[in-house]
């Protein structure tokens, strides 16, 4: 398991954390490349991402004081560089400017995702046969200002209290097409993406989309927004400002915590477990119940968390 190589400085404002394991269960037979990564820039732009699947620290010069950077990454594994796919993209955000604006951050990570995409298919190669692509969930905190969130994929934000444990972004799966287009209703989305798992993905950072046609991959990223989520996901768009709960923990993951059989019965026990905790302890209660009680129908997969409350 990877944890920070030394305390980084969030202010007096935010309690924050991060821990990444490549193996869900500890001492299981099988030993997985670690293909997620996470990133975190603190209030004096101390930064640490995983390189080589190792926490690799270093100093971003000119990083204006007390903006803060939380992303956590999931390489895809099934279209072969899922680690390099995910490492280049830490890597990209630790060049990427602070932004302050959704507009600003929106257009700084597009261009990243063309940039990359551009990166990893080299001429000669077909056109998107076989791009990487990793899952980007990412939170920005500028000093005085609404955190921002930009979404692509099928990691996931978590707002825990003790009364729930509720999802803040919207999968980027088969069953959110099929809602896009009014050909799922909510009970049958919720039960699609929350209930069961189903290891399928319909966007991705570097990879592109395939909201349109499932036959056809597109270059660019599609946001999901008011404009044309369902009524009952319109909250939860992609790109915007969240409204932090100062008695909730946040939980920025990769979807190895809930690639079970029921996800639902899982993550229903997130709030007696984690709700009072510091985001550290947090960490420690959700590895540590994996560790020991996995849920049933788990599938063996990385997992990569940031932990983060009100301080």
């Amino acid at each position: 398991m990877t944890t920070l190589p030394a305390p980084l400085n969030f202010g007096p404002l935010l309690d924050v954390a991060a821990r990444s394991n490549p193996c869900a269960i500890a001492g299981a037979a099988l030993r997985l490349e670690n293909q997620d990564n996470y990133v975190l820039i603190d209030a004096s732009g101390q930064a640490v991402m995983l390189h080589q699947q190792v926490p690799r620290r270093l100093q971003l010069p000119h990083w204006p004081a007390g903006h803060l950077r939380l992303a956590v990454m999931d390489g895809m594994g099934g279209h072969g560089h899922g680690r390099e796919a995910a490492e280049a993209t830490a890597a990209g955000l630790l060049r990427m400017p602070p932004c302050a604006t959704l507009a600003q951050l929106s257009q700084q990570l597009d261009a990243l995702h063309a940039d990359l995409q551009a990166q990893f298919s080299p001429p000669g190669q077909p056109h998107n046969e076989r791009r990487p692509g990793t899952t980007l969930t990412l939170v920005e905190l500028a000093p005085g200002q609404a955190p921002l969130l930009y979404h692509v994929g099928d990691s996931r934000l978590y707002e825990i209290t003790p009364q729930w444990a509720a999802p803040l972004t919207v999968d980027h799966v088969p069953a959110t097409m099929f809602a896009l287009h009014g050909l799922l209703d909510e009970r049958e989305w919720w039960q699609q993406v929350h209930g069961e798992h189903r290891a399928q993905i319909s966007q991705a950072f570097i990879l592109g989309n395939a909201f349109d046609n499932p036959l056809q991959l597109e270059d660019g990223l599609r946001a999901l927004d008011r404009g044309c989520l369902p009524p009952f996901l319109r909250h939860l768009g992609d790109r915007r400002a969240l409204e932090l709960r100062r008695d909730a923990l946040y939980l920025l993951a990769s979807d190895g915590f809930w690639a079970c059989r029921q996800p639902q019965l899982w993550t229903a026990r997130w709030p007696e477990l984690l709700a009072h905790a510091s985001a550290a302890g947090a960490l420690d209660a959700l590895f540590g119940e994996f560790n020991a009680h996995p849920p049933p129908g788990l599938h063996v997969d990385n997992l990569t968390a940031i932990a983060f409350r009100l301080a």
